[in-house]
């Protein structure tokens, strides 16, 4: 058996991100799942682009904030205590809109742990 009790403020950011990310599952050596804490400022997104995955299912809980989620038919307003779930070759992007208040603070969960994620050019 094996447990992992995770200070998520002691865990470094991963670099080159446009917003501060801090890994969950790297930190507790996961595999099966991928795990991460994002806090986004107004006017910044999560992802690195706008993008789909083949297998991969993603759930953004929001602990803090507003985000927006941009897909090719609408955009989402996720608030506080409120969950997005998007399923695999679904295009998405997150985001917090500049004019929200101040940052958000989510917790992204997806599984399986691929590195699968594909650009979306919107056609």
């Amino acid at each position: 058996m094996a447990y992992h009790h995770i200070d998520v403020e002691a865990i470094e950011p991963t670099p080159e991100r446009p917003c501060t990310q801090r890994s969950l599952s790297d930190a507790a050596g996961l595999t099966q799942l991928g795990a991460h804490v994002y806090e986004v400022a107004p006017g910044e997104q999560i992802p690195l682009a706008y993008h789909y995955h083949d297998q991969q299912e993603e759930l953004f809980y929001v602990m803090s904030g507003t985000i927006a989620v941009e897909t090719p038919d609408e955009t989402f307003s996720v608030g506080t205590d409120e969950a997005f779930a998007v399923e695999p070759e679904s295009p998405q992007r997150a985001s917090v809109p500049e004019s929200a208040d101040g940052p958000a603070r989510i917790l992204v969960v997806g599984a399986p742990a691929v590195d699968d994620a594909h650009a979306y050019d919107g056609e």
